[in-house]
């Protein structure tokens, strides 16, 4: 039964990353005749601007540019913000429970959890290893990257598990930062960094990687670590080698609450989708990014990456308004942008619709381009003019000491 104490929401949004944050935002600006009750959950308390996450590590952003709080950004919207972490969802009696407080009832229910990196696929990852998704993962790594760089050690010695774009991006900032005192590992099982990513991208991220003096493993697999050891297996023979820092980048699971649904799911575990990105035989569901394996109208495989999220949160805001306003839905287009990589300070490399950049001015495209992208109008100016300021009081700094 649910308690009367239970808050009512007739859009209910669970999760706040480009998913979740950016339908709300969207769904604020839809001309209701009579606007719903709109609340979005999230256990954080602030939106993380994640392809901008690895700017933490060598200090060129602060944490408040790229992770602004749920308040602020919808301060001038009817978006109600709630922190909690979601614990169970009664699908029967239309309920999300949280670890505190009352429940929520829905209407309409948008499932935007993301995902989480697993690290339960060898001995030791789970105590020993460091992620890179969110604020707090990047927290820790500051706190680890300082007791060493504190320590009495010669070498800082970090191995990054994973040459995916998060794993060559974490390798290059990490190589800056410590310089000729750090000691960078790149380890991966498949035979090339990036095998997913442009020809282009994936030569100048090499070429970035042996600039800084980078070590890749390749055809390489971790089979157990430690504390201050990792062993790695290439073919038939295993090294086991000293580590002060292991950073976990290796694939997504799925949220605990997703997984433990009753809903129709694919092989991955991920939520299985219509082209309106509503569940399979649930159609006041909504899902999207990481909780849903999703297909665009042409059938084909929508990505789980930050910008095919924002897409997609257009398309389940108008979706959202149109059931409620008796229009017809749209299938989600997906269009692929390229594909952009940060190579450290000043450098980073783009490749797509038709253009490909390697160096400082692709490293100005980014920073623009991420701008843009920031989730309000408000935000961006702030950060904007921070960025244009920067210099100017850097060198003032400079001038005064």
């Amino acid at each position: 039964m649910i308690r009367e104490s239970a808050v009512r929401s007739q859009i209910c949004i669970l999760g706040g990353g480009f998913g979740g944050l950016y339908t709300a935002l969207r769904l604020a600006q839809f001309p209701w005749s009579s606007p719903p009750e709109i609340t979005l959950v999230d256990h954080s308390d602030r939106f993380v601007f994640t392809p901008l996450l690895y700017e933490l590590i060598t200090g060129e952003l602060e944490a408040w540019e790229i992770a602004p709080p749920f308040v602020e950004l919808l301060r001038d919207t009817p978006v109600v913000f709630h922190q909690g972490a979601v614990t169970t969802i009664d699908l029967q009696e239309k309920t999300v429970h949280l670890g505190k407080g009352d429940p929520f009832t829905y209407e309409k229910l948008v499932l935007a959890l993301g995902g989480e990196t697993p690290k339960s696929t060898i001995p030791g990852v789970a105590a020993d290893a460091l992620t890179f998704r969110t604020l707090s993962d990047a927290y820790r790594l500051e706190e680890a990257l300082q007791r060493c760089e504190h320590s009495d050690r010669d070498r800082i010695r970090v191995v990054v598990v994973g040459a995916g774009p998060s794993g060559v991006e974490l390798a290059c900032k990490l190589a800056e930062r410590l310089g000729s005192r750090g000691r960078i590992r790149l380890v991966d099982r498949n035979p090339e960094i990036l095998k997913s990513s442009p020809e282009f991208n994936r030569k100048a991220a090499l070429r970035a990687l042996e600039d800084r003096g980078v070590w890749i493993d390749l055809e390489t697999t971790p089979v157990a670590l430690t504390r201050d050891r990792i062993s790695l297996q290439y073919k038939d023979r295993v090294d086991e080698l000293p580590v002060d820092i292991v950073l976990w980048t290796v694939g997504t699971a799925v949220s605990p609450v997703i997984a433990a649904l009753d809903l129709p799911k694919t092989a991955s575990g991920r939520l299985q989708v219509t082209p309106t990105l509503q569940v399979v035989d649930h159609p006041d569901i909504f899902a999207l990014g990481d909780a849903a394996d999703a297909v665009d109208e042409q059938g084909q495989p929508i990505p789980h990456t930050a910008q095919a999220a924002f897409q997609q949160a257009d398309y389940v805001a108008w979706n959202l308004w149109a059931s409620l306003s008796d229009r017809p839905l749209l299938p989600c287009r997906y269009s692929h942008l390229g594909e952009m990589l940060t190579l450290g300070r000043d450098r980073a490399a783009l490749a797509g619709l038709g253009l490909t950049l390697d160096g400082p001015l692709a490293y100005l495209a980014r920073r623009l381009a991420y701008l843009y992208r920031m989730p309000t109008l408000e935000h961006q100016l702030k950060v904007g003019l921070n960025w244009i300021a920067k210099p100017f009081l850097d060198l003032l700094t400079t001038i005064a000491s």
